[in-house]
């Protein structure tokens, strides 16, 4: 193989973009996910303070004190 071959080889691979875009969402998809299970890890202490709560009320009010 010639070295004008190769290198016109080198650039033809390197200026073809056709899968930029699955490449993108690809990356956005990945970056949606992350930002999800933070949201759900952040929740998670919340969700179990409020839990408690309501649970330490209606024991509160089953026993009538």
């Amino acid at each position: 193989m010639s070295k004008s071959r190769i290198l016109w080889s080198v650039a033809v691979f390197l200026s073809d973009d056709t899968a930029q875009d699955l490449v993108e969402y690809s990356l956005l998809l990945a970056f949606v996910a992350l930002a999800g299970a933070a949201a759900f890890i952040g929740m998670g202490t919340s969700i179990n303070l409020l839990w408690t709560a309501a649970n330490n009320r209606l024991a509160a009010a089953n026993s009538g004190s």
